[in-house]
């Protein structure tokens, strides 16, 4: 399912697993996954300045002065767009001292049709500069494998009936395309592998409430980079299927070129 709603084309794929008796691994004993961030820590105050929350249920990223990058499925098509209030400056939503904004135009990528075909990145100009660090993007696809840094205000267990006031992170791996793909097509889901990152580790994912959300990475000089996008995955920290993460680097160009039309 896509990472803030419950998507139809996972559903399907969901009932096409169970219905054949592929059963996918679960993280725990007892059937219930265990899902923090999923499995990872409540971030200390101040330390994902960038980190915004979005009033659809979504995660997001201050990549300029007055911009967000989310995810494609977040938002509505380009165009104006005053709908989507910003929560952000906290880790904590309701703290005194969060800022807030809303949104006033949105670009989402070209191509887009759902979180499983790719294309899944968009950007949201806003209604005034907050004074917040941002987040740079990934220079290139060298930083693409390895250990990321993921975050959200999501469930914090698949079968969750609320999601977080304070943002939770976990550090995962990423998985070998391959490999991903070759998980997703049991579910009858194709991997647009050329448009993803897959990570994950046992009893460590995103979850619902996590979509848009960044994953990062230190980079030499220690400043953390943007490397995926939270995108989609098939329930919440279940062994057999890693999060889904758009590719920050195959899309860096155009984000930039998105993010100067808002700026």
């Amino acid at each position: 399912m896509v990472r803030n709603v419950a998507s139809a084309v996972l559903a399907i794929a969901v009932a096409v697993v169970l219905a054949a008796g592929d059963v996918p691994a679960r993280a725990s004993v007892g059937g219930r996954p265990i899902t923090e961030v999923v499995g990872g820590n409540v971030a200390k105050a101040g330390e994902f300045p960038w980190a915004v929350r979005l009033s659809m249920g979504c995660g997001g990223a201050l990549t300029a002065p007055r911009v967000v990058l989310t995810a494609g499925h977040c938002v509505g098509p380009t165009g104006a767009n005053k709908k989507i209030a910003v929560t952000a400056g906290s880790t904590d939503l309701k703290a005194k001292t969060a800022l807030t904004a809303h949104s006033l135009e949105v670009i989402r990528a070209p191509g887009f049709t759902t979180e499983t075909k790719g294309n899944d990145w968009a950007v949201v100009k806003l209604d005034r500069v907050l004074g917040l660090p941002t987040l740079r993007l990934v220079p290139d696809a060298s930083s693409d494998q390895g250990e990321g840094t993921v975050m959200g205000w999501g469930q914090t267990t698949e079968s969750a009936l609320r999601q977080e006031q304070r943002l939770h992170y976990a550090t995962v791996p990423t998985i070998p395309d391959d490999t991903c793909a070759k998980a997703y097509l049991a579910a009858k889901v194709a991997l647009v592998k050329e448009d993803s990152i897959c990570a994950g580790r046992h009893g460590v994912d995103t979850c619902q409430g996590d979509s848009g959300g960044p994953m990062v990475r230190r980079g030499r000089d220690g400043q953390w980079a943007q490397v995926g996008i939270v995108s989609w995955g098939l329930g919440c920290a279940r062994d057999a299927y890693p999060g889904v993460y758009t590719q920050i680097s195959k899309f860096r160009t155009a984000i930039l070129e998105a993010t100067r039309k808002l700026s």
